[in-house]
């Protein structure tokens, strides 16, 4: 079994693979790991149409439209620009997502499909080598049961199933999944964890942990 994640300290000035490749023992024993199973975290995959999104940094490759149909390569609805806003505000620096998710990309990686929704938000860092990631997804009458499934399993390979930087322990340990009516939210958020690293693995878990508890009640304020 192996590793799950913790902080993205190398947010910046990291060069983009076009996809993340398979690890051999010999990358892992070097410290060159990079995430497999579900957990990967491809710029290619399904699609190669890039666009360009107002408000929710570069868009991830992949179809834009959606069963709602609003055109998620032309940025966010109102209402989940609005909860981002909010985030960013509190958590500023700390938070790392820099990649929004198209509709395709979004089935792809988490195995959630437009007809599970009636809107979402989803960003994830555009260097496979960090893992942070929010979703929130705004599901459907009847679907957030399907919402939640999809999202722990990806969590479950996130925890138990892929190859990790030793520096994303934190972050895959400390994520969370919250149900506030009929949004599923995801939240697997750790910012700059290196310093905290010299303190052990326990100390990067909780402040994980923490920033997750904050965002997950951000959210919480604008939707209930």
């Amino acid at each position: 079994m192996s590793l799950a994640a913790c902080g993205n300290g190398d947010k910046t000035g990291e060069s983009q693979n076009g996809t993340s490749g398979s690890q051999t023992e010999s990358d892992v024993l070097a410290g060159n790991q990079t995430g497999s199973g579900a957990g990967d975290q491809a710029s290619g995959g399904a699609g190669d149409q890039s666009g360009s999104s107002s408000g929710s940094g570069n868009v991830e490759q992949g179809g834009s439209g959606a069963g709602n149909g609003h055109n998620y390569e032309e940025g966010w609805t109102e209402e989940m620009a609005g909860i981002k806003a909010a985030i960013l505000e509190q958590a500023g620096d700390n938070y790392f997502p820099d990649m929004a998710l198209l509709p395709d990309m979004l089935e792809a990686q988490f195995g959630i499909t437009a007809d599970m929704y009636d809107d979402y938000f989803a960003e994830m860092p555009m260097i496979s080598a960090n893992v942070d990631t929010l979703l929130i997804i705004k599901a459907k009458d009847g679907k957030v049961e399907d919402v939640e499934a999809a999202l722990e399993a990806y969590r479950d390979v996130q925890i138990n199933g892929a190859m990790q930087y030793p520096k994303n322990i934190g972050v895959v340990q400390g994520s969370r999944i919250e149900t506030i009516g009929n949004y599923v939210c995801f939240s697997q958020l750790g910012g700059d964890t290196m310093d905290l690293m010299e303190s052990g693995d326990e100390a990067v878990i909780l402040h994980c942990q923490e920033l997750n508890d904050l965002v997950i009640g951000i959210i919480r304020q604008n939707v209930e």
